[in-house]
């Protein structure tokens, strides 16, 4: 990583934070699993810092099976407490049982023949968003409408403001700064 390219002022100097700035944020995603794994940390964050979320996120991932969906919706409540004593998450229980939740709104939607990665791109045909590199945006009317749906389907911590950040975390809007190296080397 080199540290003297131009970014996003929120990258800050952490190296975690360059990292995961220049490599992942950003980065169109379109994977089912990958989408609801990135929800679902998304929501671990709110009121956080994503540094707090980033850095535990390989313990969240060994603690909630590797973000499988088919696994988490099985957890009950000896799992629930184990997280609960898991030093190395957040220990949340709501945003715990949100996760679990949230795995089983995954499947309803999958058993209903709704790829999730179809239906996140749906609210913008399969088009990246293009912010105006100005302004730190924290939740728009497509992210109010999102959330929306998503509570609908039973999803929980899935306000427009996490929805919005989360938007941004799998590229479905390019938020990079005016001036940051990444936002025009992304693809559209």
């Amino acid at each position: 990583m080199t540290t003297d390219l131009p970014r996003c002022g929120w990258a800050g100097h952490d190296p975690l934070m360059c990292a995961y700035h220049d490599t992942d944020w950003g980065v169109p995603e379109h994977e089912s699993r990958a989408l609801w794994e990135k929800l679902m940390l998304d929501g671990f964050q709110a009121g956080l810092a994503w540094i707090t979320v980033l850095r535990k996120r390989e313990a969240f991932r060994a603690a909630f099976a590797g973000f499988d969906p088919e696994r988490v919706a099985r957890f009950d409540a000896a799992d629930i407490a184990r997280l609960m004593d898991d030093a190395s998450i957040i220990r949340s229980r709501a945003r715990i049982e949100s996760t679990i939740g949230g795995a089983r709104a995954y499947l309803a939607m999958r058993d209903a023949g709704i790829n999730f990665g179809d239906y996140c791109w749906s609210f913008t045909d399969g088009a990246v968003l293009l912010g105006d590199g100005t302004k730190l945006q924290t939740k728009s009317p497509l992210s109010e409408r999102i959330a929306k749906d998503l509570k609908a389907r039973g999803f929980k911590f899935v306000g427009p403001t996490i929805v919005y950040a989360w938007m941004q975390a799998v590229g479905i809007v390019n938020d990079h700064e005016a001036g940051c190296f990444r936002r025009d080397a992304l693809p559209a």
